[in-house]
């Protein structure tokens, strides 16, 4: 689960952004046309992740998780051969669904499904992956595309997630633990006199339908403060070098505030895992938004290398207590 996060996580948007340039330049397109299509591109996939969940619903991870390994692997053989604008948006729509969409979606509901009692810590450790690409896949992208260029480095990541992701998935995923005769969190299964309050969490939590939970209040107010992590950090680390260098900073400085990113992640993934065991989960989804909100707010004061180091900290932080 851990591995699969590692393949789509937060590191994607910034792994995207570092073909951006070159991308631009051999094909004579535009910054505003590139980030047009993957504006566009990250739309669709939000649109066709509705149907990815319905089939993680029917099917499970241990059926999913190969194949959308396997087709995230081939849309990045497309991005190697992308000659038009429409090309680069079905690439992009491509990767966002089958990338950071799915392989967030699915290992999440897996862990999910494997661990109520510990959810918390096991989420957090789960997204470990998640800092981890954030810290490795943009270093080693644009060291592949300095030697072997950017459609070759396309090629060579489709082979890296073929080989990472669908031989270790068949292997080791099952879709719950009950399907191998287990219980969530390895608690033994409860006696027959055994009283509500003596049950594990994981036997007196509730389940609900796809219907039940449309009808709730909370299912969309959690639905609309979800999407900030999606519209707004996508968008700052997308365009974090012109982001810094529209206010006088190097790519020097640019790159070296993105070193914080991951550790700062990291940070938030443990803090939040802690507590979203020990303390509403409401007033922490509340918190990492005003963290988010500070991160942008200081977007207007970047004129100084120790101020871009503190956007950096808290917008890394956010990230990876918000997925938490």
């Amino acid at each position: 689960s851990g591995l699969s996060t590692f393949m789509s996580g937060p590191g994607q948007t910034y792994s995207v952004s570092v073909f951006v340039n070159p991308i631009a330049q051999e094909m004579g397109w535009s910054m505003t046309l590139i980030s047009g299509m993957y504006t566009a591109g990250s739309l669709t996939a939000a649109t066709t992740m509705v149907f990815v969940g319905r089939l993680l619903d029917r099917y499970g991870a241990r059926v999913m998780l190969p194949i959308i390994g396997g087709l995230f692997g081939l849309s990045m053989i497309w991005m190697s051969n992308v000659s038009q604008p429409l090309h680069l948006y079905i690439g992009f729509a491509a990767i966002r669904t089958l990338g950071q969409g799915s392989l967030t979606l699915i290992p999440s509901t897996l862990v999910a499904l494997w661990f109520v009692r510990l959810r918390g810590r096991a989420m957090a450790l789960n997204l470990l992956g998640g800092s981890a690409s954030l810290a490795a896949f943009p270093i080693l992208i644009h060291l592949l595309n300095s030697t072997a260029g950017w459609r070759s480095t396309w090629t060579i990541l489709a082979f890296i997630v073929w080989g990472a992701l669908i031989i270790p998935t068949i292997l080791l995923v099952r879709r719950t633990p009950e399907s191998v005769g287990l219980y969530p969190d390895g608690d033994p299964p409860p006696t027959t006199d055994s009283s509500q309050e003596e049950l594990s969490p994981a036997f007196r939590e509730v389940s609900w339908t796809l219907g039940e939970a449309l009808r709730t209040r909370a299912f969309w107010l959690l639905m609309f403060a979800g999407s900030s992590q999606s519209l707004i950090s996508t968008a700052l680390v997308f365009h974090h070098v012109t982001l810094l260098g529209s206010q006088g900073l190097d790519a020097g400085v640019a790159a070296a505030v993105l070193s914080v990113l991951a550790p700062a992640s990291l940070v938030g993934t443990f803090v939040a895992g802690y507590l979203t065991d020990r303390v509403t989960n409401r007033y922490l989804l509340a918190g990492v938004q005003g963290i988010l909100v500070v991160s942008m707010l200081l977007t207007f004061l970047l004129n100084q290398t120790w101020v871009a180091f503190a956007y950096g900290i808290t917008l890394g932080a956010a990230m990876g207590a918000f997925m938490t």
